[in-house]
């Protein structure tokens, strides 16, 4: 039997770059589904939609074909207005996305922690945490969640864009992201 808690290695992941406010990796805040599905071929994208209010987003993950069982290696949320709005990046089997040589994925949350935060207050933005604890920048449009992996917890970074009708990047977060540890 395999172990069901195998965390790729940093080698074994692709590279991504994030860039506020523009998009992570291969995927850019905006772009519809069919456009993200473009742009990531090396993934399988299987769309859900577990809910018929409008309002709520859609929900897509990319399976990571190279991976055991296609294990989800990104979810992707669309609006029905304003297109990809949110990305997050499983700490399993996602790729390794760095924000300025920072890499932030699938990584000992404290130490992620102290790295972030010297990163935004040597910028002049004003550290932030969500609600339940975790690092956060409206400013850079990421929430540092954290995700279990067997014994061991890692972090699952959420990137986003603050959409309409929303006074924080917590209020963007898809509810799906505030109940996943």
């Amino acid at each position: 039997m395999t172990n069901p808690w195998h965390v790729l290695t940093e080698a074994e992941r692709e590279q991504w770059t994030y860039t506020p406010g523009a998009g992570v990796g291969p995927l850019r805040f905006g772009m519809s589904h069919d456009e993200a599905a473009e742009a990531l071929p090396g993934f399988a994208a299987s769309v859900s939609v577990a809910h018929r209010d409008f309002d709520r987003p859609t929900k897509a993950e990319f399976r990571n074909a190279g991976v055991a069982a296609h294990a989800t290696a990104v979810t992707a949320y669309f609006g029905r207005s304003e297109g990809l709005f949110c990305v997050v990046v499983d700490a399993r089997y996602g790729p390794q996305v760095t924000l300025d040589g920072i890499s932030l994925v699938g990584r000992v949350p404290s130490r992620l922690e102290e790295q972030f935060l010297s990163y935004v207050l040597a910028r002049g933005i004003a550290p932030q945490y969500a609600p339940e604890g975790d690092p956060a920048s409206d400013d850079l449009g990421i929430v540092m969640r954290v995700q279990r992996a067997g014994d061991v917890v890692l972090s699952r970074p959420v990137f986003a864009v603050v959409r309409e009708r929303a006074n924080t990047l917590w209020d963007c977060v898809p509810y799906d992201e505030l109940c996943v540890h």
